[in-house]
C-alpha cells in the first residue's frame, strides 16, 4: 500500500527515548505536514469504513475512544467523519464529573485512566483509538472502561504496533495497526 510507506518515511526514530534501549518512534512530523496528517486520517477512516462497520450488528460506530494524550489527535477528527462522539480516556484526576477508572501496569509502575461515568451508553459500538501499542496495558485499561459502561469495543486501532511486546494479545478484540514493526 502506498499510503503506508508515506506515512512510514515520515516517522522519526529518536535511539534511547525515553530511556537507554528503547527506539521511539514520533509521529508528530506526520502532524506537520498537513497532506501525510491527511493521508493518515484518510487510511483510518476508510478501514472503519471497509472492515470494522462490517464487525458491528448495528452497521455504526457511536463512539470513538482516544487515549491520553496522542489518541486526542486522531481520534476526534475520525470521530466527526464518521459521525460519532468523541469520548476521551485521560490519566487520573483530569477529568471533571463522576468518572470510573481502571489501572495499568507502565514499564516502572501503575497508572490508572478515567472516562466520565456518563460518556457511554449500553450497547454503543465503540472503536478505542491511540498511535501505538506497546505492551497493551493502557488499550486494555480503555478496553475495561468501556465495558464497565456497557459500550461494546469493536476494534482496537493504532498508527504503530511494536509486535514484539505482544500487546495485542491483552485485548479483548480484534487489533488493526497501520505500521508494524519488530524494532
Amino acid at each position: 500500500m502506498a499510503d503506508v510507506d508515506v506515512i512510514k518515511s515520515h516517522l522519526t526514530s529518536h535511539p534511547d527515548f525515553p530511556k537507554k534501549g528503547i527506539v521511539f518512534l514520533d509521529v508528530f512530523p506526520i502532524l506537520r505536514q498537513p497532506l501525510i496528517f491527511e493521508t493518515l486520517i484518510t487510511h483510518l477512516v476508510q478501514h472503519i469504513t471497509s472492515h470494522t462497520i462490517g464487525i458491528s450488528q448495528k452497521k455504526k460506530i457511536d463512539v470513538i475512544v482516544g487515549l491520553d494524550a496522542r489518541g486526542f489527535l486522531f481520534g476526534p477528527i475520525i470521530a466527526l467523519r464518521l459521525g460519532a462522539a468523541f469520548v476521551p480516556v485521560r490519566k487520573a484526576g483530569k477529568l471533571p464529573g463522576k468518572c470510573i477508572s481502571a489501572s495499568y501496569e507502565k514499564e516502572y509502575g501503575m497508572d490508572s485512566f478515567e472516562m466520565q461515568a456518563d460518556a457511554i451508553k449500553p450497547g454503543q459500538t465503540v472503536v478505542v483509538i491511540d498511535d501505538l501499542l506497546a505492551t497493551g496495558g493502557s488499550a486494555k485499561a480503555a478496553g475495561e472502561l468501556v465495558a464497565e459502561l456497557g459500550g461494546k469495543t469493536l476494534e482496537y486501532i493504532f498508527v504503530i504496533e511494536l509486535l514484539l511486546l505482544k500487546g495485542a494479545s491483552k485485548l479483548d478484540g480484534p487489533v488493526y495497526s497501520v505500521i508494524q514493526t519488530e524494532d
